[in-house]
Order: structure tokens, then sequence, then C-alpha cells
């Protein structure tokens, strides 16, 4: 994002170190619990209570302040609803941060609109544009999640590698689709593979039969379909398994979803995809701790969800607690090294060693850590849709 050396951004956001504020850090929440990804929504919006949850208990955060979370929904795709949702959250709700919006359009049209012209601070765990890292933030929006950028780098390493070297793509026509869908062409090409015909698509439509006849008539076998599993992306599925039209599925993030296993089954299996997150004991531990806390699934992003709520109590904390009262400058600060590293399971142990006014580095459920631009750097996930669920096979 593009950083202003303002005395705004400098100033932006200050948190009171006096003990007569007592009231409790409301926190914001915005995401598509509407819309075309309204099956994932509740999943990832309740990763991050969690973590604030575990703030909350421990008694450490702010001198024992409470953290009070504001769910709303952004409809992941109306801008508009967005902006009026995230306008009530600040005028009404009065907020002191968000956690959100969520798809990349409405989270820029809400940072450019709302928020930072508020000096409301934000973080998205899901807003995967290229086109974000140069939004005019004045320091105020981060995003753990990383940009499509590399994501587009990764489907094409990922193809490539499994001997796929044509593909037809289609994908929502809205800035992530686009931005993905770009990236993707691009390195794609560079790695000697060959993008036969891109469609676009618009969620929401009844028929995508004709969309789909065209991918066909380019007469691969594959096909990318950068979109949303609760709307277009589905029925673009539907559409191509009635018609026969292609062998094998490839899935960005935004299609890597449970509820495409309980719509289509074994029709699926062998798709393959991609989605950030990492693998190993940690990942398995922080899955059997959402398990745990009644938040089953496979959604992609819950890590990112949690870590940015992580990272807020611990950027709330560190203000509080040191001469820097930039709640911008402290989340970049407990978010990147020098600093004790701190695990998603250790949230008392950071909120401790600010309140003695140390530093740590949030590593978290995602290796979050950010870039000047407050972009996320993380890795990637290949997966395979199997016959009992969506697998990990390699880290990208």
């Amino acid at each position: 994002m593009f950083r202003l050396t303002s005395t705004t951004a400098l100033l932006a956001f200050c948190v009171s170190t006096t003990a007569a504020s007592e009231k409790p850090v409301r926190i914001g929440l915005l995401f598509g619990f509407t819309g075309p990804i309204e099956s994932m929504a509740p999943e990832i919006a309740a990763s991050a209570e969690l973590a604030l949850e575990k703030a909350n208990k421990t008694g450490l955060f702010l001198d024992g302040r409470q953290i009070e979370t504001i769910r709303a929904d952004s409809t992941c795709v109306d801008a508009s609803r967005a902006v009026a949702a995230a306008e009530r959250l600040v005028t009404a709700d009065q907020i002191d941060a968000l956690i959100g919006a969520d798809c990349s359009g409405v989270a820029a049209a809400v940072a450019s609109g709302v928020t930072v012209p508020n000096g409301i601070l934000s973080i998205s765990p899901t807003a995967t544009s290229p086109n974000l890292t140069t939004l005019r933030d004045n320091g105020l929006f981060f995003r753990t999640a990383p940009s499509d950028t590399r994501q587009g780098e990764v489907l094409a390493d990922v193809l490539i590698a499994n001997g796929i070297r044509s593909i037809a793509v289609t994908y929502t026509a809205n800035d992530y689709g686009k931005g993905l869908a770009v990236s993707f062409s691009k390195s794609f090409s560079k790695k000697g593979g060959e993008v036969l015909v891109e469609v676009p698509h618009v969620d929401g439509t009844g028929d995508y039969s004709a969309e789909v006849a065209t991918l066909a008539a380019s007469g691969t076998e594959v096909l990318l379909l950068v979109g949303y599993a609760d709307q277009g992306g589905q029925a673009i599925v539907r559409s191509a398994l009635d018609l026969g039209a292609f062998n094998q599925f490839v899935f960005p993030d935004g299609m890597v979803a449970a509820s495409l296993i309980d719509t289509f089954g074994d029709a699926l299996v062998g798709s393959i995809g991609t989605l950030p997150g990492a693998e190993g004991e940690d990942a398995v531990a922080f899955d059997a701790k959402l398990l745990e806390n009644g938040i089953p699934g496979q959604a992609p992003y819950r890590a990112e969800a949690y870590d940015a709520a992580a990272l807020l109590a611990f950027a709330f904390q560190a203000a509080h607690h040191s001469e820097d009262t930039s709640l911008s400058s402290a989340l970049m600060r407990v978010a990147n090294a020098p600093g004790v590293e701190i695990g998603h399971s250790e949230i008392a142990t950071g909120l401790k060693i600010l309140s003695e006014g140390g530093e740590i580095n949030y590593v978290g459920a995602s290796s979050v850590e950010f870039t000047p631009d407050g972009d996320a750097t993380g890795t990637y996930r290949e997966v395979v849709f199997a016959a009992d669920g969506i697998k990990t096979v390699a880290i990208h």
C-alpha cells in the first residue's frame, strides 16, 4: 500500500494510555456472510473471534480491558453495501479497528471511502488483489493474505509440474478475478504454458452455458476457474460437468471449499488447487484448536483471520506500553523481527512481554510478516480434491 508520512499517518489511531478509559476496545468484522463466499465467511470470522477471545481470557490485554467484536456483512461483491456496513461500524458502533473487508473490490472501497478517511486501521485476512499494494491508505490498511501476484506464480508452477501445458481460464469479473488471471497468465506463458482462451464471468448469472461452450471450444481438457465457490464458480462447474466439457478443474483460493465437495462429490476427484497456508505439526495443531473450539471445515483464510486478530491485540498492547502510540507502527513492529517469536498458541506470552516493554515477532498460524507496504509474505498449499476431502500435497 502507498505509505504517506503525514502527521495524520504518524498519529493515526492513537491508543489512550490513561486509566480513565475503561470501555472495551471494539473491533469490527466485515465479511461476506451473504453472497459468493457465504459458506466460508462464518469460519473465517469465527477464527478471528477465537484469537480475540483468547486475548480477553488472559486478563493481560490493556491492563484488564476487554475486546468486543461486531459483525457486519460486506456481501463480498457489492461495494455500496459494504461501504454502508462499514460506515455503520464506524459511526454507530464506534469501532476502534476493522478486520476486513474480505474480497478485494469491497476491501478497496471500504478502505478508500470509510476507514482511511476516518483514521481507522483495517487489516484484511482475505483480500488478495495486486492493486491493493498501491492503495493510498496513509499507512492504515494491512493484509495477512499474500498478494495474488504470488498465487499466480504458484499456480503456474503447479500446472507445469503436473504436466499441464495448455488451459482455458475463466475469472470472475472483478478486481480479484482479473488480477489473479493476469498474474497467472503472465507466469504460465513465461514457463512455456499456453492460455488458449480467457472468458470473464459475472457472478449471480443463472446460466453459464454460453461461457462454458466458449471455453470448451478451445479444445483443452483443463479449466482454471477463478471465482467463488458459492455463486458463479459453482454454477460454472455444474454447467461444465453437465456438458462434459472438461476432464479436470484447477481451483485457486476462492474455489477451494468443502461446499464444492458436498455438492459434486466424486466428480471433482483429481482436481487441483492452491490457497495460502502452511503444513506441518504447527498447522495440524492449529486446525485441531479450531475444531476444539467449534470451528470445523476446511475454509481458506482461517489462519490468516486468526493472525489478523491476534496482531491487532498485540498492536494495541504494544502501543499502550510504549512511547510510540501509532497503532499502525505498532502493528508493523509486532509482526516482524526482531523480537521473541510468538506462535498462535502463545497469545498470553506475547501480551505479557509487551506489557513489560519487550518486543515480539508474531509468527502465528500463517507465518505472517509484513512488507513495508503492509502486504503479507507467506506460503501456499497445493491441494488435490480426493474422495475423502481436500488434501495438501505440497507447500510452495
